[in-house]
């Protein structure tokens, strides 16, 4: 059987960051319409639609009806939180390639900032606590992502010597890049001093450290690369891609904080495109902390394991570095869509469309997407070369 190679047409993105009274139902549909049009597509063009849940449980398979889709031939659901993008364009371009679908459009959509809120409400709370020993967590106030990512950074502290200053140049790294970005929520330029002055949100985690909390969506529209190329946009290919689910990460004896699924998504993304780290131009990465960064570039090979923090130290990832990294701010400075937020500035990048933060080469683009704390990692391998 012929296999298809596909690529990203469109991309939809709304408002970001304090964008109140729409839900994240209307705010799916319309990152959809943008995709669609961006590629010069109708809606009705679509004969496949994937969607990924954001916190407040939207959107679901619902939105067909809003968008006025009929007779799909792909509708799923797909829930592996900030892997989720990733994953639902590498079962798309799985999908095209075999013939199961022509164009497949993917959104997330979330609106957990609310008016009189804070970013601590939208995440600080679990709607419902497990019971029996499951619970035992719960007993000592850990109850959020800060204190279990601020747990396995510590490790990595304690195990290879990595220090906060480390984790601070990617965060000044991220901040300069994100000056460039119109959709930046912060662009105001950050020292490494501001970064070791902003509060301790958990030891060793600083607020800096922590990514933004938006409201908004986010959707692409993935179908085959022949076709792409008599569409409206310049196509960015998918060369390849690769999922890992680690499981019970935090159970005795295990790698927490050590290793993450990235060891095995990205090099299955990396084998299936052909090339290897030393051919990555551009690297998209999930940031929901400066940690989960640094772990990503340990675990995909780009330095061995444990110099995540020295390979760092020295700039390379920000403007003007040898590895340009999250070059549109990333989660920490830009916007948070989960994992489409490194995924929509790799299809600006392949674009050639990013204007002053346009980087040079984008034959090989490596995104990833991290869901829970390290339970799930998709990765994938895209490119903006005409071929």
């Amino acid at each position: 059987m012929m296999v298809t190679s596909t690529a990203i047409a469109g991309l939809g993105l709304t408002d970001v960051g304090k964008v109140y009274d729409r839900s994240a139902t209307d705010l799916a549909a319309e990152a959809v319409r943008l995709a669609a049009a961006d590629a010069g597509l109708a809606v009705t063009d679509l004969d496949g639609l994937l969607v990924s849940p954001g916190t407040q449980g939207a959107p679901k398979l619902s939105l067909q009806k809003v968008l006025g889709l009929q007779n799909l031939r792909l509708l799923a659901e797909i829930g592996a939180l900030g892997a989720s993008p990733a994953a639902m364009i590498s079962h798309a371009a799985a999908t095209i390639a075999l013939g199961g679908a022509s164009a497949v459009a993917c959104v997330f959509a979330d609106t957990p900032l609310k008016p009189k809120g804070s970013a601590r409400d939208a995440f600080g709370k679990q709607r419902s606590l497990p019971c029996g020993f499951a619970s035992y967590h719960a007993g000592i106030g850990a109850i959020t992502p800060n204190l279990f990512y601020a747990m396995a950074a510590r490790r990595h502290f304690e195990t290879y010597g990595t220090t906060s200053e480390q984790l601070g140049a990617i965060a000044v790294g991220q901040r300069a890049w994100a000056a460039n970005n119109p959709v930046a929520q912060f662009k105001t330029p950050l020292t490494l001093d501001e970064h070791q002055a902003s509060p301790l949100v958990a030891d060793p985690l600083h607020l800096l450290d922590c990514c933004l909390v938006s409201n908004g969506a986010a959707a692409v529209i993935v179908t085959s690369a022949e076709r792409a190329r008599d569409l409206a946009q310049p196509p960015v290919d998918v060369l390849g891609w690769g999922q890992a689910h680690p499981g019970r990460v935090m159970h005795r004896e295990s790698e927490f904080g050590l290793r993450s699924g990235a060891a095995d998504a990205g090099p299955a993304a990396l084998r299936m495109a052909g090339v290897t780290v030393s051919d990555v131009d551009l690297l998209e990465l999930y940031d929901s902390y400066t940690y989960t960064v640094l772990i990503t570039l340990e675990d995909y090979g780009f330095c061995p394991k444990g110099e995540g923090g020295k390979f760092v130290a020295d700039g390379k990832l920000a403007p003007g570095g040898s590895l340009p990294c999250n070059t549109g701010g990333g989660q920490l400075s830009s916007y948070y869509l989960t994992g489409f937020t490194p995924i929509v500035e790799a299809v600006i990048q392949g674009r050639g469309h990013a204007g002053a933060r346009q980087v040079d080469k984008k034959d090989v683009i490596m995104v990833s997407g991290s869901g829970g704390v390290l339970e799930h990692h998709a990765t994938l391998v895209l490119s903006g070369a005409v071929r």
